[in-house]
């Protein structure tokens, strides 16, 4: 599978997983039930997506006006830390408004989804390239190594 059905079927399998995992994942580590932190999950990911594109566009118009264009792995994890610091501003008062806990504890509910988001992740990306094969990008760096 390759192009943009690749990538609708990337993003939203990934985010429709990555939503009952993170509704199962609040439900157990709060003690709570999934009805009750479903919708919570549809909002941290509606924010984390939304963000993320908004976060982007801002990230490229600074490194528009460096000196230095090229993404050097500082400024990738730069980039990396930066987006997960923000976010955090935005997620800790909706996780402790939407259950009803002090900032402190929706910060220690959040800090494990920063564990456990990049981990998804790898396993996802890994799986899913197994699942529907390579894209042609990675197939063609693969084939000339």
């Amino acid at each position: 599978m390759q192009g943009i059905k690749r990538r609708i079927v990337y993003v939203s399998s990934y985010e429709i997983i990555g939503m009952v995992i993170s509704s199962v994942g609040l439900a157990i580590l709060a003690g709570d039930s999934v009805e009750h932190t479903g919708p919570l999950s549809v909002m941290i990911t509606t924010i984390a997506v939304t963000w993320n594109f908004i976060y982007n566009i801002l990230y490229e118009k600074w490194e528009a006006r460096q000196s230095s264009h090229i993404r050097t792995v500082k400024r990738r994890v730069g980039h990396a830390i930066g987006f997960q610091l923000t976010l955090v501003l935005f997620l800790i008062p909706l996780i402790s408004w939407w259950m009803d806990i002090s900032l402190i504890a929706a910060f220690w509910l959040d800090v494990a989804f920063i564990i456990i988001i990049p981990i998804y992740t790898f396993i996802f990306n890994w799986s899913f390239d197994k699942l529907f094969g390579l894209p042609i990008s990675a197939q063609a760096k693969a084939l000339s190594e």
